[in-house]
């Protein structure tokens, strides 16, 4: 029986604070609407002009197994856990098809993600097809018009304003969240508020570079594609992603945006720690680490994040293993999306072995 998304969400809201946070994190991670955060970034030059290059956020995991080892080995042993919990990069093969490659990404700028493993940049460059999200992140314009096609997911159509959906209190956290930020209330009331989530959810340094004209991993994946003249596939639309969130109730990412904006500087914390995880290649550790931060905020992430699992990752898992299948089929491919779409017993790298590839962990 497929799950009833919305009332898995609601359901959430009726319990303890901090599970419309890990949702909000976790999607973060796996899909930032990376556009959009282009957008009002602009909208904000001060804000991110302001910004140093640098995040400074704390590793709050290092912290952890420093201070509270048991705590953290609790963490570990959950990881280990996840089937296919640790890896970035998976080779991909089939008897009598040219090898392909599959990267975990994380859509962020900085630097020593953008970079990646010396093994990912030669699988990169030895491929002649090259898979990533979505194709639209190479032309904004594009992207803007595929999304002024569908204004229902990203702007509210009903004649409403985020003001009208939130309480007086959150009204003004709002306002002033923005306000420190550079962008009045007035400017975005009719948005979504999964779209200014992205925007608030992301560190004023990551913010900086993007107003610079840095590229995330994904999307330098997908110009250096470009450039090598490679041919290069999207496995979804924009639109499927902005769907894929407006599947869940507009109340539950309205209280994911109030939280977001009240845990204020604590989210380049957040941020360092989810890279360092990454650079690690600790795609299992995510969640329990999200989720001891969630509690630690207060909250019960459990039931609160079956929603963002099953409509962010896992449907979107089948549909990205569905797509890649003729790809993969002709081999010596290059594919890059998420790194939370790897793991799991319904992660990307379990979906493809039920197609009948071999799939291994390639270090380095």
């Amino acid at each position: 029986m497929t799950p009833d998304i919305a009332q898995i969400a609601r359901d959430a809201l009726d319990r303890r604070p901090g599970e419309a946070l890990l949702w909000l994190l976790g999607a973060f991670h796996v899909a930032l609407l990376a556009s959009i955060v282009v957008i009002l970034t602009f909208a904000a030059p001060a804000y991110a002009e302001d910004a140093a290059a640098e995040c400074g956020g704390r590793d709050l995991l290092a912290e952890m197994r420093a201070s509270d080892p048991a705590r953290y080995a609790a963490l570990e042993a959950e990881a280990r856990k996840v089937p296919n919990g640790k890896g970035l990069l998976w080779k991909v093969e089939k008897i009598g098809i040219p090898a392909s490659y599959l990267l975990g990404t994380m859509h962020i700028t900085d630097p020593r993600v953008v970079s990646m493993p010396p093994a990912a940049r030669v699988a990169a460059a030895g491929a002649s097809t090259v898979v990533i999200e979505s194709d639209e992140i190479l032309d904004e314009k594009k992207a803007s018009m595929a999304m002024l096609t569908r204004p229902d997911l990203t702007m509210f159509t009903d004649g409403t304003t985020l003001s009208d959906h939130l309480s007086p209190e959150d009204a003004k956290t709002l306002e002033n969240g923005l306000k420190s930020r550079g962008v009045s209330l007035a400017s975005v009331s009719r948005m979504k508020p999964w779209i200014l989530s992205s925007f608030i959810a992301l560190p004023a340094c990551e913010l900086s570079r993007k107003s610079k004209g840095a590229s995330f991993l994904d999307k330098k994946i997908a110009e250096d594609a470009v450039a090598a003249g490679k041919k290069l596939v999207g496995l979804e639309t924009l639109a499927e992603q902005l769907q894929a969130m407006a599947d869940l109730p507009v109340e539950f990412h309205l209280k994911a945006l109030i939280e977001t904006l009240q845990i204020g500087d604590s989210m380049k914390d957040i941020m360092e720690t989810m890279t360092a995880l990454y650079l690690a290649g600790e795609t299992g550790m995510t969640m329990p680490m999200l989720k001891a931060v969630t509690k630690d905020l207060g909250g019960d992430p459990e039931d609160g994040y079956a929603a963002f699992e099953t409509r962010m990752v896992i449907d979107r898992n089948k549909v990205m293993a569905e797509r890649s299948a003729p790809i993969l089929a002709e081999g010596n491919a290059f594919i890059a999306v998420g790194a939370l779409h790897l793991p799991g017993d319904q992660g990307l790298v379990e979906l493809l072995r039920a197609q009948g590839f071999q799939v291994t962990a390639v270090e380095g």
